[in-house]
């Protein structure tokens, strides 16, 4: 399993937002400072209130509004899928990224969410993909 653990300045926007993804939380692992986001049964993304996150790392907790701080990719099924996730993070508060990329067999666009974490979507034609 993978779990992202990320900071968040309003727990209840980040949870709105991710809610309005699609994705679902894990009531056992949340409470009022923490919010456990099932985005598939392998990824779990802990969104955790600054002071929380706090509690985990050594030295300042990153601002990903100020500079990037991470990228996340997630596949998905198709071009379709893509555009359709990102479609969701705008019009739950996110914001776009980089205009998206287009290679034929692979396409991708990107958002951040409310805190300015950045998230890539992107699907490729798996004929493409050499074993």
């Amino acid at each position: 399993m993978v779990f992202l653990n990320l900071p968040v300045a309003d727990l209840a926007t980040s949870r709105a937002f991710y809610a309005g993804l699609g994705f679902s939380f894990n009531e056992q692992f949340s409470d009022e400072r923490t919010a456990s986001v099932v985005v598939d049964e392998n990824i779990v993304v802990m969104l955790l209130t600054r002071d929380r996150f706090a509690d985990f790392v050594s030295g300042e907790v990153g601002d990903p509004a100020a500079a990037t701080t991470q990228l996340t990719a997630l596949s998905a099924g198709s071009r379709d899928e893509v555009d359709a996730l990102v479609a969701r993070a705008l019009e739950h508060g996110g914001k776009p990224w980089l205009p998206p990329q287009d290679h034929g067999f692979m396409y991708g666009a990107s958002f951040t969410d409310p805190d300015g974490h950045v998230w890539e979507v992107m699907w490729m034609d798996q004929q493409h993909v050499v074993d």
